[in-house]
C-alpha cells in the first residue's frame, strides 16, 4: 500500500517513483506528499504558480544581436541537428519583419550565471544571426551568411545579403536599420523558478502540433541540461552492433528513434518491476526519467555504457541482425522488421543478465525463438497494445527468460 501511494504521488509530480531511501526516508516526507495530493484545485494552482517566476518585455533586434555577440544568450547550436528551417522559411521571417508583421515572442530561461537559455525561438533568432553573419556552428566556426529569396510581396529580396562587398546585393543601411529597430518580445523564466520549469515549458511548446518527434524534444532537453548526457547517448546509438540489431528505416533514424531506443535501454534495464506498473504515458515517463538520470550524480555512464555495448555485441555475434524481429514458426525463420516488443524482451532481458549471458553457453537463438511460442507474450505484444500495458509484462518476462 505504501509503495502504491508513493508511486502515484511521484507520477502526479512527474518524478521517478521507485521506492528508495531517497524517495521515502521518513513518514514526514510521505505525509507532505499526501497533503499535496489532497489539496484543492485552487490550492494546487496557487502553489504551482509560485514555482515559476517570469518576467517579460520587448527587445529590439539590435539588442538581440548584441547579447548574442557578447555571449549573454545560448541558442545551443546542437539544436540545429533537430531543427532546421528551409531558406524560404528563413526569408519569410525577414519579409515579416520588413512588413511590420508581429513576430512571436521568444521564451528563455535565466541560468545561475545570468546567461539566457533559449527555450523557444531558436529558428527565429538563428535566422536573424545568420542573416547578420554572426551565427556560429557547433564547432564554433561561422555559418555561411544567409542569402535571401524573392517573395510574393518583396520579390526584390532575391539574392540579397545583409552586407557584401558588392553593394548591389547588400541590404541598404536604411533597410538594415528597419530590421535592427524592429522588436521581438521575450518571456523570461527567472532563475528563482523551479529547476525543471524550463524543461517542462520546452516540452509543452514543442509537442502536440509540433513536427518534432518525442525523442527530438528529449534530445533538445538533454542538450539544454548539459552534463554530456546527450553526446554520450548519441555515441551509444551510433554503436554498429546496436544499429545492425535494430535495423531501422531512414525515416525512423531521421526522427531519432535510434536515440529513443538507446534511452529506453538506459531507463528500463534495471528499473524495478513495481515502477514498471506505474508508467502511464510512455513519452512523459521517459522524459521524466531522463531528466532524473541527468540530474543524478550517482548515475554511472561507464557501467551503463558497458552493459549497452556488450548486450548488442552478444546479440549480433551470437544471433544476428534478425534477433529483434518476429520468429515465424510456420516458416522456421525470423521475418518482418524491428519490433519494439521484441526489443523489450530480448535486448532488455539480455541487458539485465548480460554478465551471465556473456560467460555462459546459453543458446540465445533458441531462447528467442521460444519466446514467440509464449501465449502471454504474443497476446500482449501485438499492434494496438499500449506501452503502459505491455511494458510491465515484457520486461520482467525477458529478465526471467535470460536468467538461466
Amino acid at each position: 500500500m505504501l509503495e502504491n501511494i508513493a508511486c502515484t504521488l511521484a507520477t502526479l509530480r512527474n518524478q521517478p517513483c521507485a521506492l528508495s531511501e531517497s524517495l521515502i526516508d521518513s513518514q514526514s516526507y510521505l505525509k507532505t506528499k499526501l497533503s499535496a495530493y489532497k489539496m484543492t484545485l485552487q490550492e494546487q494552482i496557487d502553489k504551482a504558480r509560485t514555482e515559476i517566476k517570469t518576467d517579460g518585455y520587448s527587445m529590439s533586434i539590435g539588442e538581440w544581436i548584441s547579447i548574442y555577440e557578447s555571449g549573454e544568450i545560448d541558442i545551443h547550436p546542437e539544436f540545429q541537428r533537430f531543427f532546421r528551417w528551409s531558406p524560404s522559411q528563413k526569408t519569410r521571417l525577414i519579409e515579416s519583419i520588413f512588413l511590420g508583421i508581429p513576430i512571436p515572442q521568444v521564451f528563455v530561461a535565466q541560468r545561475t550565471d545570468g546567461v539566457w537559455d533559449v527555450v523557444d525561438g531558436l529558428q527565429r533568432l538563428s535566422t536573424i544571426y545568420q542573416l547578420v553573419g554572426i551565427l556560429k556552428k557547433i564547432d564554433g566556426k561561422p555559418e555561411e551568411p544567409l542569402v535571401l529569396q524573392g517573395t510574393k510581396y518583396l520579390p526584390g529580396l532575391e539574392g540579397k545579403k545583409w552586407e557584401d562587398a558588392d553593394g548591389d546585393i547588400s541590404l541598404t543601411a536604411a533597410q538594415r536599420l528597419i530590421i535592427k529597430r524592429s522588436k521581438i518580445a521575450v518571456s523570461i523564466i527567472l532563475r528563482e523558478s523551479n529547476d525543471t520549469s524550463k524543461y517542462e515549458l520546452f516540452q509543452r511548446l514543442n509537442t502536440g502540433g509540433s513536427s518534432l518527434s518525442p525523442q527530438e524534444v528529449r534530445n533538445s532537453i538533454a542538450v539544454m541540461m548539459g552534463n554530456g548526457f546527450y553526446d554520450w547517448l548519441r555515441a551509444l546509438s551510433n554503436n554498429e552492433d546496436f544499429k545492425e540489431c535494430i535495423s531501422l528505416t531512414d525515416r525512423a533514424v531521421d526522427e531519432q528513434y535510434d536515440m529513443d531506443l538507446a534511452l529506453r535501454f538506459v531507463v528500463f534495464r534495471t528499473i524495478s518491476e513495481d515502477e514498471l506498473k506505474n508508467i502511464g504515458d510512455l513519452n512523459d515517463f521517459l522524459t521524466a526519467k531522463m531528466i532524473a538520470v541527468i540530474d543524478d550524480p550517482n548515475f554511472n555512464k561507464a557501467v551503463e555504457g558497458e552493459a549497452f555495448i556488450k548486450t548488442f555485441n552478444i546479440l549480433r555475434t551470437r544471433v544476428g541482425e534478425e534477433c529483434l524481429r518476429k520468429y515465424d514458426w510456420t516458416k522456421s525463420k525470423f521475418s518482418g522488421g524491428f519490433l519494439v516488443s521484441a526489443y523489450e524482451v530480448v535486448a532488455l532481458g539480455v541487458g539485465f543478465n548480460y554478465k551471465l549471458v556473456e560467460t555462459s553457453n546459453m543458446d540465445l537463438r533458441s531462447k528467442i525463438e521460444e519466446i514467440w511460442k509464449n501465449p502471454t507474450f504474443t497476446s500482449t505484444s501485438g499492434s494496438g497494445i499500449r506501452a503502459s500495458s505491455r511494458v510491465p509484462n515484457t520486461i520482467p518476462y525477458g529478465r526471467e527468460v535470460f536468467s538461466k
